[in-house]
């Protein structure tokens, strides 16, 4: 199981989130922080730092890197990138996640729940 497969719409954003960083040393950092109305939500943005304990997974054109704690709620995450007529998005599917939120955004685990927020609906 890879740490993190992305498709091939989601890599193509990632690349073009990357190139208007205008930075051959930034790359994708994914992971996860306690909240959410599920437990955990999800991050993902640029960086350029990598820190101790760091997974790294590259890909043509750019490295997704997650960090040490974040890992073990993420192990096997598949993003995509979705379209629709309100815009786009990137979508997350783990396989460890035992209970998710109707936005899509925050989960917990069947050993963790994380700390739960209330939804902003």
């Amino acid at each position: 199981m890879s740490i993190i497969t992305i498709s091939e719409a989601a890599q193509k954003r990632v690349r073009e989130l990357l190139a208007a960083d205008n930075n051959p040393n930034q790359f994708l950092r994914v992971g996860v922080r306690p909240g959410g109305c599920s437990g955990f939500t999800y991050g993902m943005g640029t960086d350029e730092n990598m820190r101790e304990g760091d997974q790294v997974v590259e890909y043509e054109g750019f490295k997704v890197v997650v960090d040490e704690e974040s890992f073990k709620y993420i192990k096997g995450l598949e993003i995509d990138f979705k379209e629709s007529m309100l815009g786009g998005g990137f979508t997350m599917e783990n396989p460890n996640a035992s209970a998710t939120c109707g936005c899509g955004v925050s989960f917990r685990t069947a050993t963790n729940e994380g700390q739960a927020e209330k939804c902003d609906d």
